[in-house]
């Protein structure tokens, strides 16, 4: 979901690589843009008018530069667990169903609901599987080494809900939050165990030498977190910490997303070395966003995806990104942006947002 491969040229003829000022605007080196991203989620392309939605696409290059327009009736590749009537178990054990196709199911049998299980349970094999699919690696650092060839910036690492979530689904979202309250002994030996399994993967991308390692895991919701600070601190923040430190050992840029309201574990993450956040916007708030955030870290910022873009009017959605931008951005750097597009936003309001986006992505040119 993070960054795009993109070049433009100025009005100067100078031609501006993407890769170049993504990273300049994380090191705050005063980048030529603000990077953008327009994320299509693949349930969008059973929603929407197929050709209406190319037609948007291509009109909006700077957010597309790659596009290759399909042949029609375009049908996406679903993700394992985004396939609406094919139940699918992943490499830990875990059962996913989901009813639309494009949308990530839910974990409806946990592997292991029951500690008595725990001596026969066995932890995926990290030099062929993902955790969720399998993977070859020797394939996978050709895949780096062409993006690399090409100049593109490189981003890669952990599956998302690489740990906390990752616990959830092989234990259940409940049994978890009451082992920590009991302080249930096995689960630290659990959370080793999978540390031990991140790592590797962590590893194998460190040795690529991306530019960027990310660790995507959900932890907020509508307000709060979704554990306690106390147990996130006891149980997750340790977790991170090992592994996060090879990658700040190696000097590797560092990027985290969690969905959701992180707002009382933000101090935490920053102390584990995060250095590039994908949060929120209204769930945590502009404002608190700024006063916490803005200049101590690069700001990825997740547009707003529940009120103003699926119910705003097309002047709402330009004011959102305008106040965003003024609010998180300067011309020092240290802001990106992102938006996801799911089924039930208007048409009308998809087009203002990619206007919006490609428009004040130079408002500190």
């Amino acid at each position: 979901m993070l960054f795009i491969m993109l070049f433009i040229r100025k009005d100067d003829g100078e031609v501006v690589n993407a890769r170049q000022n993504m990273l300049k605007a994380v090191r705050f080196e005063r980048p030529d843009y603000i990077p953008m991203e327009f994320h299509i989620n693949a349930s969008c392309w059973n929603a929407y008018p197929q050709e209406e939605l190319l037609e948007l696409i291509e009109s909006h290059p700077f957010l597309f530069p790659d596009f290759k327009r399909p042949e029609l009736p375009y049908i996406p590749e679903y993700a394992n667990v985004a396939r609406k009537d094919q139940p699918y178990t992943d490499d830990w054990g875990c059962l996913w169903e989901t009813t639309c196709d494009g949308i990530t199911g839910t974990v409806i049998k946990h592997p292991l609901d029951d500690w008595e299980k725990f001596k026969s349970y066995r932890i995926p094999d990290p030099q062929k599987c993902m955790g969720i699919g399998n993977i070859d690696w020797e394939e996978e650092r050709k895949r780096i080494a062409g993006m690399k060839a090409d100049g593109k910036l490189t981003v890669a690492g952990l599956r998302h809900g690489h740990t906390f979530l990752q616990i959830c689904d092989i234990r259940g979202y409940d049994n978890v939050l009451f082992d920590m309250q009991d302080e249930e002994t096995l689960l630290p030996e659990l959370l080793d165990k999978i540390v031990e399994f991140n790592t590797y993967i962590i590893q194998q991308y460190l040795d690529m030498d991306v530019d960027i390692i990310t660790y995507a895991e959900d932890l907020g919701m509508q307000i709060g977190p979704m554990l306690s600070p106390a147990n996130f601190k006891q149980y997750i923040m340790p977790c991170y910490q090992k592994m996060l430190k090879p990658a700040k050992e190696k000097g590797t840029m560092i990027h985290m997303h969690s969905d959701g309201d992180i707002r009382t574990l933000i101090p935490y993450l920053h102390e584990c070395g995060v250095q590039i956040f994908n949060l929120q916007d209204q769930v945590n708030g502009i404002s608190w966003i700024k006063e916490n955030l803005k200049g101590k870290v690069c700001i990825d910022l997740d547009i707003d995806r529940q009120t103003i873009t699926p119910f705003g009017t097309e002047k709402e959605i330009e004011n959102l990104i305008a106040e965003e931008v003024k609010t998180l951005g300067s011309a020092q750097g240290g802001l990106s942006m992102i938006y996801g597009l799911y089924p039930g936003v208007p048409m009308k309001n998809v087009k203002a947002l990619m206007d919006a986006m490609e428009k004040y992505a130079f408002y500190y040119d």
